[in-house]
Order: structure tokens, then sequence, then C-alpha cells
């Protein structure tokens, strides 16, 4: 669809543009500029308005228990887990290496 832009500062963005976009009367817009072309994105919502205050405090309180813990999984530490994926991944070269030379 081509439109003619006129010599007023608004750029109207057609009826049927909109519809097919799923813009809807109220939806908040945000433009993005590059070189000549024109980028029209919905404005996404915040994290603050995803959430009522009442799930907000649920969620902090959830997240914040998380953080203490118990952790949940086969290593007591990072350093546990890094030795662990290391020890992988001599045994793989070792395999590899024993592969090539039984060709």
């Amino acid at each position: 669809m081509t439109v003619t832009v006129k010599n007023r500062s608004s750029l109207t963005v057609p009826t049927e543009v909109q519809r097919r976009a799923g813009y809807k009367a109220g939806d908040r817009l945000e433009f993005r500029v590059s070189g000549s072309v024109v980028t029209i994105l919905p404005e996404l919502p915040t994290a603050d308005d995803e959430y009522t205050p009442e799930q907000r405090e649920i969620i902090d309180a959830r997240l914040e228990q998380a953080e203490k813990g118990p952790r949940h999984g086969p290593f007591n530490s990072v350093d546990e887990a890094i030795a662990h994926m290391k020890g992988q991944l001599k045994k793989r070269a070792a395999a590899k290496k024993s592969f090539k030379r039984a060709k």
C-alpha cells in the first residue's frame, strides 16, 4: 500500500495497515528510524505493568526464598560443577584419542 506524504507534520498510517498489524486505538507505538527506513513497533509493557502489586509481592517473596536456598542439583558449589565439567572434557578427549588409534 502506498500513501503520499503531505505538508502536515503528522503521517497517517492507513486503517488497513493498522488492522493487519493488530494496532488498536489507545495502543502505544515506538518509531525507530534507520536511514530512510521507519519501523513501527508496539511499546512493550515494563515488568511493573505486567503484574498487580499483590502478584509482584508474591513473586518477590519467592525470589528472595530461592536466593536463600536450598540449592537443588548434583553439585554443592560452582567449583564442584567446574571440576566435573573438566573431568568430562578429559574423558571425551581420551575417548577420541583411543578411537583414532583403533582406526
